[in-house]
């Protein structure tokens, strides 16, 4: 300490004092720290909607609009289908998400459902995606428990392999096993093209491109 007009009575209590502010100082953000990482734990989860439709536009058959809603709130999703299975079907699920990774990241959803309206029967099945760099994969497959002739058992799945150059552009192949279109394919394969702005995506598909049962499906989803 430098020498005080004051004496060596006032340089004491002003170091003591100082010492007395650097520890309170130091105390009080060390528990400051921990209430912060509390407060933001404590976030409950929130929910997540999604909203899509899709505009079928068989070559040989009349045009019609399928839809699928999804909600999810941290591991529960919840999903209903209309069009999907078979025209004039609905159908809901219900599931639970796994997810992780990070430079390679991948989400699986196993859910299981019933089918009402055209078609009946229950509906175990499984969402999967996987993401690499710009590369991405994802497929939903699913097994309807028919009942009886008006209903048969069958497996229906939709995947999607995509590239993205830039974020808001996505280019791909697409694939789906269904039995909705009357002609005689029951894999249609094709591919796709989607943009993407905000919340929101519009994307086109097409399937079987140069035959007779060609599938031209129009797309548009809204996220919130």
């Amino acid at each position: 300490w430098p020498s005080s007009p004051w004496g060596d009575e006032m340089r004491h209590p002003v170091a003591a004092l100082g010492i007395a502010l650097a520890v309170s100082s130091a105390h009080a953000q060390e528990v400051a720290a921990p209430a912060a990482n509390a407060s933001q734990e404590a976030q409950p989860p929130t929910w997540n909607f999604s909203l899509a439709g899709y505009w079928n536009m068989p070559r040989q058959e009349q045009s019609y609009l399928s839809a699928i809603a999804i909600a999810e709130r941290d591991k529960l999703h919840l999903e209903a289908r209309v069009n999907y299975e078979a025209m004039h079907a609905q159908s809901a699920f219900v599931g639970w998400s796994f997810a992780g990774g990070e430079a390679f990241t991948y989400k699986v959803t196993p859910i299981i459902g019933f089918a009402m309206g055209s078609i009946h029967g229950v509906i175990p099945g499984l969402e999967a995606s996987l993401a690499a760099y710009k590369f991405d994969y994802y497929i939903e497959a699913e097994y309807l428990t028919g009942s009886g002739t008006q209903t048969p058992s069958y497996l229906y799945a939709w995947s999607e392999l995509g590239y993205r150059p830039v974020d808001w552009l996505r280019l791909g192949f697409v694939m789906q096993r269904t039995r909705i279109y009357g002609g005689d394919r029951e894999f249609q394969r094709g591919g796709l093209v989607q943009l993407t702005f905000k919340n929101v995506t519009v994307g086109c598909y097409w399937f079987n491109p140069g035959s007779s049962e060609q599938v031209v499906m129009t797309n548009l989803t809204v996220s919130f």
